[in-house]
């Protein structure tokens, strides 16, 4: 089946589908990276750097070995740092040599200063765009939460002057007006946000009276937050451009996302539980329903139901059950 009627120009990026691979573990190899092509993904972006996970591995390197000087552990971890970051600089180069879908790298840093020397590194590397994947936990009970969105805004600002390649800001749901927070990271120089990140989050063992972790993959529900959201931006914002994530596991959910105004759709957990051609089945099903509903391309029907549409506008907007568990019977 023909495909052209799936591409989407998406934060000056060229994509063949909508449809793009999530950084995860799966797009930390060549391999995978290739056969998720094959399958039809629209863009891959690459595992992603996390400064957090590195300052992670040299505490646990620092523990296993005798005290040090700080001026060892400052080179332990400068060492450990410059390792991680060249094994995604080889595979970005590796990607690009022998991908023909756009390369988006991804990092996450805690500190502006890394974000930008990494953005510099993977920019120089060939990567077509890069995701920041962006979260900063509020724990100080003294800072305004103001304060806390200008560090997205700084990291965001500071980027934009040292590279060129598109940007794209992942970000949690949990800030007080998303709407004026998203407008403001478009005008530090965003072309791109993705919604939403999912974070690691903790769980208890009640037996063993312990923290562990909580499961990592979305579920098909989680979709609901997203469309919301996806739907009140694309609607406020119609030159925003919205990738919408978590929560998609099929080429309904793919549709649905574009109809509140998504212009991609990434998929991550359902890759670990359906393998990697479910990306080719989205696709098909997403150019049937097209074909049946008379749609020649997917700007088309983009945004169709976003916030913008006044029919819409009041199911995004409601935020209680009202009727319905009024008048819900039990049994």
């Amino acid at each position: 089946m023909k495909t052209n009627h799936l591409h989407v120009q998406f934060a000056g990026l060229s994509l063949k589908s909508p449809i793009i691979a999530g950084s995860s573990g799966i797009t930390s190899s060549l391999e995978n990276l290739k056969e998720l092509e094959a399958n039809g993904a629209g863009a891959v972006i690459l595992k992603s750097v996390f400064e957090e996970q590195i300052r992670l591995e040299t505490q646990r390197t620092l523990e296993a070995g005798e005290l040090v000087s700080s001026e060892e552990e400052e080179y332990i971890h400068t060492y450990m740092r410059a390792h991680e970051l060249n094994k995604t600089i080889a595979l970005v180069k590796e990607a690009k040599d022998a991908l023909n879908i756009p390369v988006i790298a991804s990092i996450s840093c805690i500190r502006d200063g890394e974000w930008v020397d990494f953005a510099r590194k993977l920019e120089a590397a060939g990567a077509d765009a890069l995701e920041l994947n962006a979260f900063v936990l509020p724990l100080d009970d003294f800072t305004e939460s103001a304060e806390i969105e200008r560090i997205y805004f700084d990291v965001v600002k500071h980027i934009r002057q040292e590279v060129q390649i598109p940007l794209i800001v992942k970000i949690g749901r949990f800030f007080t007006n998303l709407p004026s927070f998203v407008d403001k990271l478009k005008a530090y120089g965003a072309n791109a946000v993705t919604l939403f990140n999912r974070f690691y989050e903790p769980d208890i063992d009640i037996e063993q009276m312990t923290l562990k972790a909580a499961p990592v993959f979305s579920l098909p529900t989680d979709l609901r937050t997203s469309l919301r959201w996806t739907g009140i931006l694309a609607g406020k914002h119609p030159d925003l451009q919205i990738s919408a994530s978590t929560g998609v596991y099929s080429g309904e959910a793919a549709i649905k996302m574009i109809l509140a105004g998504a212009t991609t759709v990434q998929v991550c957990s359902v890759l670990y539980e359906s393998g990697l051609s479910v990306i080719r089945e989205m696709n098909r099903f997403l150019s049937l329903w097209m074909q049946d509903k008379g749609f020649t391309s997917v700007g088309q029907f983009r945004g169709k139901l976003s916030y913008a549409d006044m029919a819409s506008a009041a199911r995004y907007e409601r935020v209680q059950f009202l009727k319905y568990f009024g008048e819900h019977k039990i049994g």
